[in-house]
């Protein structure tokens, strides 16, 4: 029953929040927040609201919500942890797989609210990708990243892709290592079945980036992915992959 109501519920809100962004970007309505920044957000509380999927953020500090950019780099387990980052997220863009584009009207839509896509079977396209989300950083959006690429059918982290952290030196903002935990038990990758329950957040301690290179990227990869394995370690027992890149 939560799979039919989500799922009427992602059709009719996708279609009516996707033209209201889409008109709003052939009007040419600046990328100040505005509708570009109520419409992924409305979009996700709606969607975990008729699944009865709840959001607990583990954030003492204050770490979502500094008021300044950001990357949040964060473990990638099912279509509801985008969901719950959309709703407690301030001023984002999501970094997502080109294929997204070619999803109807919620391609339109994404492109329109300047979501990030990378094409990831094109090396050059990827990096000009990155350089733009670096653009965006830089004018005051916080991003969101998977750097293991894909959703996982575990919580163990995988390797995870360069081309994040390449971004990351290019912005020269913090970090912020996001776990997320809870969001295989409400859907997993291959199912179909939404199943009310809890995903929990935790933002971990920033990673800075100032005056870091190119020639960094890869410590800096290890240092996040360690960040995260220890988490998922400490609080539940998960032992990760070890820390490598893979492609970009």
């Amino acid at each position: 029953m939560y799979t039919l109501f989500a799922a009427i519920t992602g059709l009719v809100l996708t279609t009516l929040i996707g033209l209201t962004v889409i008109i709003a970007a052939l009007l040419r309505v600046p990328d100040r927040g505005g509708v570009y920044d109520w419409a992924p957000r409305t979009w996700a509380r709606a969607l975990l609201a008729v699944s009865r999927v709840k959001v607990e953020v583990h954030d003492p500090e204050g770490r979502l919500r500094t008021g300044e950019p950001r990357i949040f780099v964060a473990n990638h387990l099912s279509w509801y942890d985008v969901l719950a980052l959309a709703k407690v997220l301030p001023r984002y863009k999501f970094i997502g797989k080109a294929e997204l584009g070619k999803i109807p009207l919620f391609g339109r839509a994404a492109q329109a609210a300047a979501m990030i896509l990378i094409d990831r079977d094109n090396r050059k396209a990827a990096f000009e990708s990155y350089r733009a989300a670096a653009d965006k950083i830089r004018a005051g959006n916080s991003v969101i990243v998977y750097p293991e690429g894909t959703r996982g059918r575990e919580y163990a982290l995988r390797p995870f892709k360069k081309g994040p952290f390449v971004l990351a030196v290019a912005a020269g903002v913090p970090i912020v290592p996001t776990v997320i935990y809870g969001a295989i038990e409400v859907l997993p990758r291959g199912s179909f079945r939404v199943r009310p329950g809890t995903i929990h957040i935790y933002p971990l301690e920033p990673v800075p980036t100032a005056g870091l290179s190119y020639d960094d990227r890869d410590a800096l990869m290890r240092e996040v992915h360690g960040r995260m394995a220890a988490a998922l370690r400490e609080r539940w027992g998960i032992v990760s992959h070890p820390a490598r890149a893979v492609g970009e």
